[in-house]
């Protein structure tokens, strides 16, 4: 069972995503999915995100404050058990074979990961059928990684031992639904296949520097959570409109159809796609985050960036515009 809200440009589901898809969703109906999934998967389970709401951490690391400002938590991958990783497998062995099957032929899969955990995502990716395309690299500064033993941070042997490299990009995997035939003929039955270039002088590159994001941002989330004021945070992921607008400026190389975020968090791809005048589908489990993306995407969709300021954005958004008016 299922909420559904639905908006000019956009509709939100509140559910489980693996049950949403069969039920809401035909054959080849979504053109691309860009989403940052729970790629641990145990990290989004209910008694962990009820700890990591809390401040008391479980697998969530749960940073100090830093000249009085509050951190955002981050999962801990190195924690994961077998079984922890065997679930992982199961999860995203289902997602690959749902969303392979809702893709157009030729559409595209832009899904945020991890460097730990890349290659389990991969193979269940490949092994749906989808074929990969490449990694991108997002150029973003982390709290993973660069620790000194734990345990042992006094340890006068030990200052300057880190116990893994300090993390400063953060990769997506770019998987495409295989089609048959020459490209140019996929674009013009499925409008799917290619990717959007950022200009005609640039293509689109597999080198994301986008860095952190934006206390605006945050904020706006921070303050759309349905909570009292002492509960209320950002979403732990919440990635920045610049990156998404990017990547869903990408996704659709004809600047038709739709895009599915599966593990929707508190709406950023749906806002990204929204500020291009482009459709959008988001799905999400958690109920809290659910209603921040509620109240976060209309906000969202108006940070300025200069995405929505090329040429084509412009004359599409007009377009739809003008469209719209008269629906």
């Amino acid at each position: 069972m299922s909420e559904m809200t639905q908006t000019m440009g956009y509709e939100l589901y509140q559910g489980n995503s693996f049950g949403v898809l069969p039920e809401e969703f035909e054959d080849n109906s979504v053109h691309a999915i860009v989403t940052d999934p729970p790629y641990g998967v145990v990290e989004f389970e209910t008694a962990n995100v009820e700890k990591m709401r809390e401040g008391t951490g479980g697998v969530w690391r749960i940073p100090p404050e830093l000249d009085g400002n509050k951190r955002k938590p981050l999962p801990r991958f190195t924690t994961l058990t077998a079984d922890d990783k065997d679930k992982l497998r199961n999860f995203f062995e289902t997602f690959g074979e749902a969303v392979e099957r809702v893709l157009r032929p030729g559409g595209h899969v832009f899904l945020a990961t991890t460097q730990l955990l890349m290659h389990e995502v991969s193979k269940q990716l490949d092994a749906a059928g989808l074929e990969r395309r490449d990694v991108l690299v997002r150029e973003t500064k982390t709290l993973r990684g660069g620790d000194r033993p734990k345990g042992a941070h006094d340890h006068p042997e030990y200052q300057n031992v880190s116990s893994m490299p300090r993390v400063y990009w953060e990769p997506w995997l770019l998987y495409r639904k295989p089609f048959d035939g020459r490209l140019d003929d996929n674009l013009s039955e499925w409008q799917t296949g290619g990717l959007r270039r950022e200009s005609d002088d640039r293509p689109f590159t597999d080198l994301l520097g986008n860095g952190k994001t934006p206390k605006e941002e945050t904020e706006i989330v921070k303050d759309a959570h349905p909570g009292d004021e002492e509960e209320r945070v950002a979403h732990p992921n919440l990635k920045p409109q610049k990156l998404m607008r990017e990547l869903c400026h990408a996704a659709l190389p004809l600047r038709e159809g739709t895009i599915l975020d599966p593990f929707m968090g508190s709406g950023s791809t749906v806002a990204a796609a929204h500020a291009l005048g482009y459709d959008a589908v988001g799905i999400e489990l958690d109920e809290t985050f659910y209603q921040m993306a509620e109240e976060a995407i209309p906000e969202l969709t108006k940070v300025p960036t200069e995405i929505e300021q090329r040429d084509d954005v412009t004359a599409h958004r007009t377009e739809s515009q003008s469209l719209s008016d008269f629906s």
